[in-house]
């Protein structure tokens, strides 16, 4: 039984093939994201109802065409940008973790969402008020030029903890004690392993689940170990090191594209 995800909450649907209008999940995925959070993107309507709904299909559509292999993926994406924009209405951030050439995607995916990616992002009016009374001499030029921001931590970055951590306690679950530090309901939690096995990874969404956080995979074909841990898996058809990560990049800057036309079109 699949679930319709709309600002209501849950309706049974009895269809397999879904579509950015109609994203299904699993009965137990967003359960814990609140509602009404205040955020500063919480003024952006449901996605369903959204004037900016044939842009972000389009990036998709694009994605498509240009990897037609990703095809098989379409459902999950979909699903994934789902779990992200509500999370990000409702105060919520993105975590994120990976090891070696996917801790490298977790910066990349970061610098994506937390400064303009295709769009420039200026600020709401109302900030930009704030900063001039704040100090009338500097706030104009941060007016100026700071950008919007979709909040997102690279948990890999942190390497006085992780290091303190894995040298002290134990270096498989150090991930997992940086999700459990960063984490709240509402959250949403993306684990990148090529293999699907990585056990810091899989450690850091097993925390992730419990507490209440909505949790993505992205991985090779399969998905391996953590498949079972994920609301949301997105396994893209290669077994190959390099060529699940060249098919990942392409994957997580559509849905950054996707992402940013939603709250700032």
């Amino acid at each position: 039984m699949r679930f319709l995800v709309q600002a209501i909450g849950y309706i049974n649907v009895g269809r397999k093939n879904i579509s950015i209008r109609n994203c299904s999940f699993p009965p137990n995925a967003c359960d814990a994201i609140p509602r009404g959070v205040a955020s500063p993107l919480a003024r952006c309507p449901p996605l369903e109802h959204d004037a900016t709904l044939p842009v972000v299909e389009s990036h998709l559509e694009e994605l498509l065409r240009r990897y037609p292999a990703l095809a098989v993926c379409r459902n999950e994406i979909e699903k994934a940008l789902h779990l992200l924009i509500r999370s990000f209405t409702d105060g919520g951030k993105l975590l994120v973790c990976g090891n070696g050439g996917s801790a490298a995607d977790c910066d990349h995916i970061v610098g994506e969402l937390m400064k303009g990616y295709l769009s420039r992002r200026p600020l709401p009016q109302e900030v930009r008020k704030r900063l001039g009374e704040v100090d009338p001499e500097v706030g104009p030029a941060l007016a100026d030029t700071l950008q919007g921001a979709l909040p997102a931590v690279n948990i890999t970055a942190g390497s006085a903890l992780l290091s303190a951590f894995g040298n002290d306690v134990e270096p498989d679950y150090a991930y997992a004690q940086a999700v459990y530090g960063h984490g709240r309901p509402g959250d949403v939690l993306l684990g990148i392993s090529t293999s699907g096995n990585a056990q810091n990874v899989r450690a850091a969404l097993c925390v992730a689940r419990a507490m209440g956080l909505s949790t993505i995979g992205l991985t090779g074909q399969g998905g391996g170990k953590v498949s079972g841990r994920c609301d949301v898996l997105i396994a893209v058809p290669a077994r190959k090191t390099y060529e699940v990560q060249e098919l990942h990049l392409p994957v997580y800057h559509c849905l950054c594209a996707m992402v940013e036309a939603h709250f700032f079109p």
